[in-house]
């Protein structure tokens, strides 16, 4: 899968420029499923301020062609307002996937809290990221479902019906509004952070970029990423782990590594606690490499999250759990891997310890770590 689409994704490189046969051909590979996660992800991931535009042309062109009565929604540039002195409420999106929203979103959350702290905030999006900041007596929930492995079509219908017409909104290059093109507001209204272009001259992190996005915009000081779920109970553990890839196995090491990274922790003599993921078969893989006296924990993102932020260290493929362990300021080792582009694993760093995943003594050097925790 994804032949075709790679020819786009080359075109698009190149010189911004495809045929229309070659659109067409893309957009019908797997129902535009290879087209967005192909040439759309690519696109982003590169982090390059002319990719934004060279996408603009690309998916209002799909959008024309799959959904045509979209195309009165699209922007023709998703630049921000002049930020009212102040607001009744403020609508902010998810970007739906959990790092994301630790990483980006929940900077923008908290811009929001500062920068208006009279008014209702609203983060849109679905239940499993808003869990993430429910204990916060600041935020409620408004869902907004994204077919986040749906069809193009889908995905598009979904963002056809938001409509936020009672409150600024605040778009952390969410893909409810397919990366700032489609109108979900009026313009007087909208506050969009460029996230594949600002900063293109650093290569700064993403929460960093969001804060001082937040202050340039609104002269919010020291906005940050943050996370308010429910508390955890029980016995905190000394080492959380997860060995999650959010569906990209190139992110992972392989099995033996990671039977032999539970045995080193476990070993250590510290508690460990291992999120066994969200799917079937994630869950089949982790449970397979478990030590006795290792806990495992099954079940929503949130609560782990909540048992990260008590943890004293946190270790973990690049992933939710490691900006959660950084927002959190809780000690953590990255193991970094399948990054398309330097400034891609630049803006997603964590702060922390980060390893890189294709080193030959990645366990060494995690071992070097963790042995503080041996009793």
């Amino acid at each position: 899968m994804g032949s075709i689409c790679n020819d786009l994704l080359e075109a698009c490189l190149r010189d911004g420029v495809w045929s229309g046969a070659l659109l067409a051909r893309a957009i019908a590979e797997d129902d535009g499923r290879a087209l967005l996660t192909v040439v759309v992800e690519r696109l982003g991931d590169l982090f390059e301020p002319h990719l934004s535009e060279v996408y603009d042309r690309l998916f209002t062109q799909v959008i024309a062609r799959v959904a045509p009565e979209l195309i009165p929604r699209v922007r023709p540039a998703a630049s921000s307002a002049q930020a009212p002195p102040s607001s009744d409420r403020v609508y902010v999106l998810s970007r739906v996937t959990l790092g994301a929203d630790v990483a980006v979103t929940s900077v923008l959350i908290d811009a929001a809290k500062r920068r208006y702290p009279d008014a209702e905030i609203v983060f849109v999006g679905s239940r499993k990221s808003y869990e993430l900041f429910e204990a916060d007596p600041r935020v409620r929930h408004q869902t907004a479902p994204y077919a986040r492995s749906g069809a193009l079509v889908e995905r598009l219908r979904s963002s056809a019906a938001l409509w936020l017409d009672d409150g600024l909104v605040f778009d952390p290059d969410s893909r409810l509004t397919q990366l700032g093109l489609l109108r979900v507001c009026d313009d007087s209204n909208y506050f969009f952070f460029p996230s594949r272009a600002y900063g293109s001259d650093s290569d700064s992190r993403l929460p960093d970029l969001a804060a001082h996005w937040a202050r340039e915009v609104f002269d919010v000081e020291n906005a940050r990423p943050y996370i308010a779920p429910l508390p955890a109970v029980g016995e905190a553990a000394d080492i959380t782990v997860s060995l999650g890839v959010g569906e990209n196995e190139s992110k992972r090491i392989g099995v033996d590594f990671e039977r032999d990274l539970i045995g080193a922790l476990a070993a250590t003599g510290a508690s460990v606690l291992v999120d066994t993921g969200g799917s079937p078969e994630e869950r089949a893989r982790v449970e397979s490499v478990i030590r006795p006296g290792v806990r495992t924990h099954k079940g929503a993102f949130a609560p782990f999250a909540a048992e990260i932020a008590r943890s004293k260290l946190y270790v973990g493929y690049d992933s939710a759990g490691g900006h959660v362990a950084s927002a959190c300021e809780v000690p953590l080792i990255s193991i970094a891997k399948g990054f398309v582009s330097d400034r891609m694993a630049a803006r997603w760093r964590p702060r922390g310890i980060v390893i890189d995943g294709n080193a030959p003594d990645v366990l060494d050097r995690i071992t070097a770590v963790t042995c503080t925790f041996r009793r």
